[in-house]
């Protein structure tokens, strides 16, 4: 009788399971169903069926502002009008917060699509964060937001070692930026409004983690060499102070980062500098053009001499030390800088003279002799 039980109690956990399921599989089955339908009554492939050729789609990862989603949305849709054929607008709901739902399905110049999980979200490795909740949707673009993933997106096609090309540069605050044509490779992933290839992300997909989006952790570590394109001026602006990140540095970096508003004319812009082996050349000669400074007070010789200038740092203690007498981001990732390529961190200070804060080993990288 206690075996019958015991098989009985089983069979009824093993229905349990079925029928979360099958209402799982339900959920999953009726949001395709409202996305083709949506798809269909916004007459989105008779929009990419004209002459111009779509580029990308732009994604919105959404959770549970509404307020923050309007306010992006109206940033991407006053620049993103005139070609939205060739960039695609989907708003990606993580959740079921009903005002976000509302406020996306209230544009029909986008797609609403949205993700439900009804089982408890599994972490990797020990520590991660469980954060798919606090994905924010707390971004401004610029004029020319458009025009740039366009230039970039046809320099990617022709170089395979480019990974990714971001909007975004960390050390990109007001007082560190002059130029907005001025574009540069890194060996860090600079995030927060990115574009990558159809093939990078068929490659990246089966190593991204459900239990939080993180993409600086998985493009940083799967970047196998690969590098990055920034601009020094930032073309997207962060405004969500209470964001994923919990508001952290926002006052300090985020805030006074300068969002451009030079409408470039990027299709006349020759950007082959930015190949791989071209610009390891460019770079290296900009760099060897810089005037040296030792000792201390860097910031003080700096200010003082006329033209680049360049200070070497002798590991990631003394960067730091370097980088907070500048006021410029500190951190390492994966035993990278940020914005750093070869180990090279580059900032106007003040502009326009350019400031290279160089690494032990960056002129061996770059094929330098000693200058």
């Amino acid at each position: 009788m206690r075996k019958l039980i015991d098989q009985i109690s089983m069979q009824q956990s093993r229905i349990v399971d079925l029928e979360e399921d099958k209402k799982r599989q339900d959920e999953e089955y009726g949001q395709m169903k409202a996305l083709v339908q949506d798809l269909q009554l916004k007459g989105l492939q008779r929009r990419m069926d004209k002459i111009q050729t779509p580029v990308a789609a732009v994604v919105i990862m959404a959770c549970n502002r509404a307020d923050y989603l309007e306010r992006t949305i109206k940033s991407i849709l006053k620049y993103q009008n005139a070609v939205a054929s060739k960039y695609p607008l989907f708003v990606s709901q993580d959740g079921s917060d009903p005002q976000v739902r509302e406020k996306a399905l209230s544009y029909d110049q986008l797609t609403h699509m949205q993700h439900l999980d009804s089982k408890p979200v599994q972490t990797e490795r020990p520590g991660e964060l469980i954060a798919y909740y606090k994905i924010a949707h707390d971004m401004e673009i610029a004029p020319d937001f458009f025009d740039y993933f366009e230039a970039a997106a046809a320099l990617m096609e022709k170089d395979k070692t480019i990974m990714a090309v971001s909007s975004w540069n960390d050390n990109g605050q007001k007082q560190f930026v002059h130029d907005p044509e001025i574009l540069y490779r890194s060996d860090f992933f600079p995030g927060l409004g990115w574009m990558l290839t159809k093939s990078t992300w068929n490659e990246l997909s089966p190593k991204w983690p459900k239990a939080y989006w993180d993409d600086w952790l998985r493009l940083q570590e799967n970047h196998k060499g690969r590098q990055f394109i920034r601009p020094e001026v930032c073309r997207t602006y962060n405004f969500g102070e209470h964001g994923s990140s919990l508001g952290q540095f926002f006052r300090q970096y985020l805030e006074p980062i300068k969002l451009n508003d030079v409408q470039v004319d990027w299709k006349s812009k020759d950007l082959s500098y930015l190949m791989e082996d071209e610009y390891i050349k460019h770079f290296a000669e900009i760099l060897k053009n810089a005037k040296p400074i030792n000792g201390a007070d860097a910031v003080l010789k700096a200010s003082n001499v006329q033209g680049d200038v360049r200070v070497h740092y002798k590991d990631q203690p003394d960067f730091e030390r370097i980088a907070r007498q500048f006021g410029v981001f500190q951190e390492w990732k994966d035993g990278v800088p940020r914005t750093a390529y070869k180990g090279v961190v580059v900032f106007r200070y003040p502009p326009p003279r350019r400031v290279f804060l160089v690494g032990p080993k960056s002129f061996e990288l770059l094929g330098i002799k000693s200058v």
